[in-house]
């Protein structure tokens, strides 16, 4: 079984992070298989389990929750066109090929600015809120539409890439 998590930046460009291992633990912390440095994801939030031709998710007991499809979950089989929501971040999982078409997910926020409308900021990234200036609302709004998970995840990777070659020497 071939499992793809695709992540979407805002300007509709895309990421695939192909699940390699049988097991692949989501977090923020440095033991990650996929590492996410966000507050709000819990060092080790959740693992993803391949196992013959099921795909499994089971939450680690994270401070926020691991959704699918919009619904809150402990363990649950995942299935091709699932979303995994993993804090701020929204994954389409892909099995095999299936969905062919991955598409954008809007958050509920995107959604109510599209319409004109705001919405309260309640859950505050902790990373984006400690920056330097970021003391109101509206600076920590602007500050989350500039934030790039998948420019970050990728920054992560190179530097794990290069933690490993230096270990290597």
């Amino acid at each position: 079984m071939e499992a793809i998590l695709v992540l979407f930046k805002a300007n509709g460009q895309w990421k695939d992070f192909p699940l390699v291992n049988a097991t692949t633990v989501i977090g923020r912390g440095e033991s990650c298989d996929l590492r996410i440095p966000l507050l709000s994801i819990s060092r080790r939030h959740c693992e993803l389990v391949m196992s013959g031709e099921v795909l499994k998710v089971k939450d680690l007991a994270s401070s926020n929750g691991t959704f699918i499809n919009n619904k809150r979950v402990n363990e649950a089989r995942l299935k091709a066109g699932d979303r995994l929501v993993v804090g701020p971040i929204i994954f389409t999982v892909q099995i095999d090929g299936e969905p062919e078409e991955v598409y954008p997910t809007k958050t509920r926020a995107q959604m109510l600015a599209e319409q004109g409308e705001a919405e309260e900021i309640v859950d505050l990234e902790a990373g984006i809120v400690s920056q330097p200036g970021a003391s109101g609302v509206e600076e920590v709004a602007a500050a989350a539409e500039d934030f790039d998970p998948i420019t970050a995840l990728e920054a992560l990777a190179g530097e794990h890439e290069r933690k490993k070659k230096e270990q290597g020497k």
